[in-house]
């Protein structure tokens, strides 16, 4: 009965794709799903607020803040155990890194998404946030909005082109949900995941961050996520202090990228899930216990700040009973803005699930916070406005980590409603951006997929290398020859070959050397000497040699160092595989760019 129920909606669905093909042409479809793709991640931003919102309050809605309390050691622990058994025994999968596969998704031009990756993340997240995990949930978000859009257009059989561009829509919406900010989600997606914005892609980014922003209009209202009075007037003169918030922000951010990798370098190392749990857990929960404004995603510091409300904030904390003291807050906010990417990274590291959106814009928030009011206490500068600067904070460190300068700018605003302000925002922004550009040219989702070689870029050339692959461009129809193969024998070979290079291997077959025709063109027509010249008296060894699975920008950058044509391809163990030559690899760069260049 069931079966027969399945095999007749097959039958309709396949009846209405021809229908849709003869009536709906694919442009105007894309946009009827991009309304869909907002309208399924706008619910989704929606159900993972009220996850997280909800666990938050029945976990700490009883708990004392006066003096240290241990169940801020322990809830993190507890969430993130939980976490790991559900990743591990249900999911099955890594659903870490949400933008960072995203982009690996998109630098591999594979636009399908696993159909789990809907709502696994949603899960995941809420409780390692809502157990006090010191992440984001903007990143599982984007990840299930890239996945909602990738299954919708992988169901109607849309083709490649409209799976990534929905896949975008997807991330888009998914930022414009759950901040309520929808002209940052269309940034998100042109300045992080590296979208192009084009007349076919922008109406359906317009429609997707707009019906997302509806839905979170609807269930939460249309007020500003962090509502911010401003209370201080911004002068002008104050333009050279906001240079230098920028200034530190770019190192705030700098620091902050550098050891966010540092850190998951040292997890990366320890082999057993559990190792890895103990050690990230443990100190997650260190973190939280000495510092509760760690705990969750810390939105309740940030408006705190905003507000100038800072009388309560280290309540709870190990400097609490310094708290009348005039530099306990400012060694309080330095402290918060140095390890809040070890809570963070360690939260992730021990199995949690959770980005780093949130982090940077509670970062930069603290470090704002704590630029006016060292100023202030240390009579440098004219008196700044502790929440105005706090503000230019988030705006900056955002910037500088996502490397992302409009989308730091515009979220702010649209997060706070903070419109006068846009000046400043803007200089701290880009300011911040430029600095951190000088000393790291990746933000911290490309960084990983640049060290692999595997990052899609605005450049088409850059784009084009990374779309090749190594296996597409080895050439295996070379004949080899041995060390002690005389040159009669040579010769012998050269008659069944049709090119003019030749490895010599050895018995185990590891490349020795190269033979080049033109090397022995003067003695191979000398039958004097077949019998006693041997190959290891005139093979040469290779100007550079391409190891399996180096990426094409760097086969190409060794071509350009060595000025060879052809060059053997070897594996890590030095064993001989084949050649790889220029012609081969412009001949599959046009293949490919063409093809790029439709899509």
């Amino acid at each position: 009965m069931i079966e027969t129920f399945k095999n007749k909606y097959r039958e309709l669905f396949m009846q209405f794709l021809v229908w849709r093909e003869s009536h709906i042409s694919t442009r105007t479809f894309t946009l009827i799903m991009s309304f869909v793709v907002g309208l399924f991640t706008g619910l989704a931003a929606v159900i993972l607020k009220w996850l997280i919102h909800g666990i938050q309050h029945l976990l700490t809605s009883h708990m004392m803040n006066e003096g240290l309390n241990g169940l801020y050691f322990v809830y993190p622990i507890v969430g993130v155990f939980l976490v790991g058994l559900f990743v591990r025994y249900i999911v099955k999968d890594d659903i870490s890194h949400g933008v960072t596969r995203i982009l690996h998704a998109f630098s591999q031009r594979k636009s399908r998404v696993k159909p789990h990756n809907m709502y696994t993340s949603v899960v995941a997240s809420s409780v390692t946030i809502g157990f006090g995990g010191s992440v984001g949930a903007e990143a599982p978000i984007v990840y299930t909005g890239a996945a909602i859009g990738s299954n919708i257009a992988h169901l109607f059989r849309m083709p490649p082109n409209v799976l990534m561009l929905m896949m975008g829509c997807g991330a888009a919406s998914a930022i414009a949900g759950i901040f309520k900010a929808p002209i940052a989600g269309i940034l998100f997606t042109i300045e992080v995941l590296m979208v192009d914005l084009t007349a076919t892609s922008v109406l359906p980014l317009l429609i997707s961050s707009i019906t997302a922003v509806t839905v979170s209009y609807l269930y939460h209202g249309t007020g500003a996520e962090f509502m911010f009075e401003q209370t201080e007037v911004f002068g002008i003169g104050r333009i050279p202090y906001v240079i230098l918030l920028g200034i530190f922000c770019g190192f705030v951010s700098l620091y902050f990228t550098r050891v966010m990798y540092w850190i998951e370098g040292r997890f990366k190392k320890l082999d057993n899930p559990w190792r890895k749990f103990a050690f990230g857990s443990i100190l997650l929960g260190l973190c939280i216990f000495l510092l509760p404004p760690l705990y969750g995603e810390g939105y309740d510091s940030i408006l705190r700040l905003l507000a100038g409300e800072t009388d309560d904030l280290m309540r709870g904390s190990l400097l609490y009973e310094w708290h009348d003291t005039v530099w306990a807050m400012l060694v309080f906010t330095a402290i918060i803005v140095l390890t809040k990417v070890f809570a963070t990274a360690a939260t992730n590291g021990a199995g949690g699930v959770g980005g780093t959106f949130a982090p940077s814009l509670y970062v930069g928030c603290f470090a704002g916070f704590f630029f006016a009011y060292a100023s202030n206490l240390l009579e440098f500068t004219p008196d700044l406005s502790n929440k105005n600067f706090a503000l230019m904070g988030m705006a900056g460190v955002m910037s500088g980590v996502m490397h992302a300068p409009l989308m730091g700018i515009f979220l702010t605003v649209e997060l706070t409603g903070s419109y006068a302000l846009f000046l400043p925002l803007m200089i701290t922004s880009t300011v911040s951006y430029a600095t951190i550009r000088i000393f790291e040219k990746h933000s911290i989702y490309t960084l990983r997929l640049a060290q692999k070689g595997e990052l899609l870029t605005h450049g088409k050339d850059k784009t084009v290398l990374t779309l090749l692959k190594m296996d597409s461009v080895i050439e295996k129809d070379f004949l080899e020859v041995h060390p002690d193969m005389s040159l009669g024998d040579m010769v012998k070979v050269i008659s069944q070959s049709h090119r003019n290079i030749f490895p010599v291997t050895d018995g185990d077959g590891r490349l020795l050397g190269i033979v080049s025709l033109d090397d022995i063109r003067n003695i191979m027509f000398r039958p004097t000497l077949y019998n006693r010249m041997y190959v290891n008296r005139f093979m040469a060894i290779p100007p550079a040699r391409i190891i399996i699975g180096m990426n094409m920008e760097m086969v190409m950058k060794t071509f350009d160092d060595t000025n060879a044509w052809n060059l053997p391809v070897v594996d890590e163990n030095g064993k001989y595989v084949g050649f790889v030559s220029k012609s081969k690899i412009f001949n599959s760069y046009r293949r490919v760019l063409v093809h790029y260049s439709q899509d």
